[in-house]
């Protein structure tokens, strides 16, 4: 008894179909290549080709997981098979589409692609060695977005596979027991795999490397690439049946040839390069403004149509809260001009039950009567009032006795005038608040009775500072006209200084880069550029470069006053506040801008004359009680902006934006800028 155990040790070798190896594949091509590329003239150079074609050839390695048992509908082995491992040829022709100038390009490989596998040897009930070996072929097509993400020789790809079977075999042994040697084998099982898809969907990941391997003097140019790529089991089921799935590894190399677009000597494709040179060094920034802002609070709280709970629209604080409230918290930085005012006095505004609160927690004496009006009668009136005190008493604590509250049809002073016919909808809006009333000076000054409102809010606003500003050089066309480009700048004494290379059309390079220890000069300023022609361009200016300095800040004062609806003289108590609070602070030889606004309530043409009316009315005021202190040094600007939206401090979408665009803004600055 001599026989041995069939056990199968031979390689399990790549498939090649009618014998071609890889081998010979590319002694073809490169033979083809010597033979079809003519030598081309040294002058003569061609760009790098968009388009390729060529074939890629490659071994898959191919592992297989799961499990197999019936090979066919007439046969099932005795055993299952499980995992498996082979090396299948990969043979493709292939098209690439990628300009020379772009990451991004186009790949498709269709060709030939075994999944061939010897599955690990198992032992069936007889004790005896069991082998099985598949193969699994493809007619595949590989579509793929490539990235040169370097812009280099280098590139990834990625897409979907698509493949259509075309061969389906197995083969499978079963050995002798190692028992009983003198056994006569069982003779090769060969047959079709069922069940097998006629097509499979699934993905590739991979990476590649261009080696050229002709030069760009030649039209025809051929490049070499080595490729790996990476096919997950997704996707991968080659039956319908069974659990088996595939994951495959691929190397192997490319060869592609394409051909590029003779490139026009440089006289004839740049016969007239030109260019414009520009030097900016912007000047400092000119004199700021800032100004300490002092603004008034109406003594109103405004309720929507239909309720009597205060709107969301103002700040609400829990009652843990209200030990750290503070004014100071309602600090924000506020630019010259009137852009973002709504946003920064509605805040405030909206905090105006937190101030109130805050204070008569402070100034335990004082007292408050809240008067609320309704176009639906006292007793919504008394709802809206009892609303408010309900909040200051259960948010601040204070004592209920110390706030009286009383209902009515219209506040004391209405929007809505008997006769009225035109934009009800707005001034029955403005009539529909609370008027909070006190006669208790301590408490807060707009507050003394009624609508007489004027009470400061100190606010410090500060323009920011701007960002240095950088000396530019300008080369519009450089980019089509220049390979590279440099500037030179000589100063009055002389010295010279280079920056650059470049190729963009504009550079910036910071002042201080230019200046050194130097504060100012004047420069002469020369480009040089080497066109793609391959000649030298100059062209020079001169300019003015200083260094840069922090814009000098005007301080000033700004103050507000608020006018009744349709009413063009100020009530009692900002005439009093515009004598004794705001002429006094007037400079000497100061300059004051008086700016009128209204709300959008009106005709146009009725609003610019109600706002200059209202600046003038406050400049008339402050020139009488400056000339009643002798003095005539100070200079006017009146401006009236109506209704103006481009000019407007407020918003108008809610009455308390409105009232407030009820008014006069005055800036006050040692002189005029």
């Amino acid at each position: 008894m001599n026989a041995k155990t069939n056990t199968k040790t031979d390689s399990y070798k790549i498939g090649f179909p009618n014998n071609l190896t890889l081998k010979s594949i590319f002694i073809i091509a490169l033979v083809w290549f010597t033979t079809q590329t003519p030598v081309q003239a040294q002058e003569e150079q061609y760009t790098k080709p968009s388009w390729w074609f060529g074939v890629a050839g490659g071994a898959n390695f191919n592992f297989y997981r799961g499990s197999t048992n019936q090979l066919n509908a007439s046969f099932t082995p005795p055993v299952t098979f499980h995992d498996g491992k082979g090396v299948g040829l990969f043979l493709a022709p292939l098209m690439e589409f990628h300009r020379p100038d772009s990451r991004w390009g186009f790949m498709l490989q269709a060709g030939y692609d075994n999944r061939k596998a010897k599955f690990d040897q198992v032992t069936s009930p007889c004790n005896c060695p069991t082998d099985l070996k598949t193969n699994i072929s493809y007619i595949t097509v590989e579509p793929s977005l490539r990235l040169a993400p370097f812009k280099s020789n280098f590139y990834l790809y990625a897409g979907p596979r698509l493949a259509f079977n075309s061969e389906k075999s197995f083969t499978y042994q079963l050995g002798i027991n190692p028992a009983y040697p003198n056994q006569t084998p069982s003779p090769e099982v060969k047959g079709d795999l069922s069940d097998v898809k006629k097509t499979i969907v699934s993905m590739q990941i991979g990476l590649g490397y261009d080696i050229p391997l002709s030069s760009e003097n030649q039209k025809t140019q051929f490049v070499l690439s080595p490729f790996a790529a990476f096919q997950p089991y997704f996707g991968q089921n080659p039956r319908s049946t069974e659990t088996l799935n595939i994951t495959t590894f691929r190397a192997g190399v490319a060869l592609k040839f394409g051909q590029g677009m003779l490139i026009p000597k440089p006289d004839a494709l740049f016969p007239d390069a030109e260019v414009e040179f520009a030097v900016h060094a912007p000047a400092n920034a000119p004199t700021q403004r800032r100004v300490r802002e002092i603004f008034p609070l109406r003594n109103y709280v405004f309720f929507n149509s239909g309720s009597s709970e205060m709107p969301n629209r103002y700040k609400m604080l829990k009652k843990e809260d209200v030990k750290d409230f503070r004014e100071d918290q309602l600090e924000m930085v506020t630019p010259i001009n009137q852009s973002g005012r709504s946003e920064r006095q509605m805040n405030v505004y909206y905090n105006v039950l937190n101030i109130l609160g805050d204070r008569m927690i402070k100034n335990q004496s004082t007292t408050i009567n809240l008067v609320g009006s309704s176009e639906k009668g006292p007793a919504e009136g008394k709802e809206m009032a009892e609303s408010v005190k309900s909040y200051l008493v259960n948010t601040f604590e204070i004592n209920p006795s110390r706030i009286s509250t009383v209902g009515q049809f219209k506040p004391n002073i209405p929007s809505e005038q008997p006769g009225g016919t035109l934009e009800l909808d707005l001034l029955r809006e403005g009539d529909r608040r609370v008027s909070i009333e006190s006669s208790s000076p301590v408490l807060l000054q707009e507050f003394q009775s009624g609508s007489s409102t004027a009470t400061p809010l100190d606010k410090s606003t500060l323009q920011a500072t701007p960002a240095e500003s950088n000396v530019v050089f300008d080369v519009k066309g450089a980019t089509e006209a220049f390979s590279t480009w440099n500037v030179q700048v000589v100063d009055e004494s002389g010295k010279m200084q280079s920056f650059g290379p470049y190729t963009q059309d504009s550079v910036s390079v910071s002042r201080k880069a230019i200046l050194g220890s130097r504060t100012e000069g004047d420069y002469k300023i020369t480009l040089i550029g080497q066109s793609k022609t391959g000649k030298v361009i100059n062209k020079e200016t001169t300019t003015h470069i200083a260094l840069w300095e922090p814009a000098k800040i005007e301080e000033g004062l700004r103050y507000s006053v608020i006018y009744e609806f349709n009413e063009s003289k100020a009530i009692s108590i900002y005439e009093k506040y515009l004598i004794d609070v705001i002429a006094p602070k007037i400079p000497a030889n100061g300059n004051v801008i008086i700016q009128g606004y209204t709300d959008i309530i009106g005709e146009d043409t009725y609003n610019q004359k109600l706002s200059l009316a209202r600046a003038n009315d406050v400049k008339n005021i402050l020139e009488s009680a400056l000339a009643k202190l002798g003095r005539t040094d100070v200079t006017f600007d009146i401006k009236g902006y109506g209704e103006d939206l481009n000019h407007s401090p407020f918003k108008n979408e809610y009455p308390e934006e409105r009232f407030y665009n009820r008014t006069v803004i005055i800036d006050i600055f040692n002189k005029g800028l």
